[in-house]
């Protein structure tokens, strides 16, 4: 069964030209010239991707991104003439799974659109724990012996990259490549930020220490014993 993947792209001929390409590739795409448009149809829950232009009418890029990411974790790729690293940044801490810049090849897009959609097979229904803490990343949650934790996306990715790895210590360095993508451009302070707020959420809450520091080096997850 083919992938179904949705182009919300106001540019008609590069729509039609993503359209193409994405059908000779064996996919199923169909395609959306607004933003209000795009997120009715995002919000079907029947694509297995989204490719999302920045620059759209009736609702921008980033608007549709946010409002699809309170209810779903489709894997959605930004499109935008736009490189700057605020505009990325932005893009990516509101839940995009990658971003890609106008002009593009068209195999680096594939490539990107490969990659996405393997990794969300990977992660379907797959089920980590430690301490009586439960991340379901089919499910998208994360519970402590059956108390929903409310995170934002950033703070799911980097939970989730910490018990993949639990019981080694992982570089700061590591998490920003894994977490926040190879070309993340800002500060490495990053990841210490946003222990803290994992660790106000989980360690705080529920009096454990489940995200444990390593001086000089970076973070590891150990099972309280």
């Amino acid at each position: 069964m083919s992938s179904k993947i949705l182009i919300i792209e106001d540019e008609e001929k590069i729509a039609r030209f993503v359209e193409l390409e994405l059908g000779y590739e064996g996919y199923t795409p169909t395609k959306a010239f607004d933003g209000r448009t795009g997120l009715e149809l995002a919000e079907t829950g029947e694509f297995d991707l989204v490719l999302l232009d920045v620059m759209l009418p009736q609702l921008s890029g980033m608007e549709v991104l946010r409002r699809i990411r309170r209810t779903s974790s489709v894997p959605i790729i930004m499109l935008t003439a736009r490189d700057s690293v605020v505009d990325k940044v932005s893009g990516l801490d509101s839940g995009a799974s990658d971003y890609i810049t106008k002009p593009f090849a068209i195999e680096e897009l594939l490539a990107r659109i490969r990659t996405a959609l393997r990794k969300t097979r990977q992660e379907d229904m797959v089920v980590l724990s430690a301490s009586g803490l439960l991340l379901d990343t089919g499910r998208h949650t994360v519970t402590m012996l059956g108390t929903p934790i409310d995170l934002t996306k950033r703070e799911f990715d980097l939970l989730h990259y910490l018990l993949i790895n639990k019981g080694m210590v992982v570089s700061r360095e590591a998490l920003l490549e894994n977490v926040w993508g190879f070309d993340f451009t800002g500060e490495t302070n990053a990841v210490d930020v946003y222990v803290r707020f994992l660790r106000g959420k989980i360690d705080e809450v529920f009096n454990l220490k489940l995200i444990h520091t390593v001086r000089g080096v970076g973070y590891v997850i150990k099972d309280e014993k």
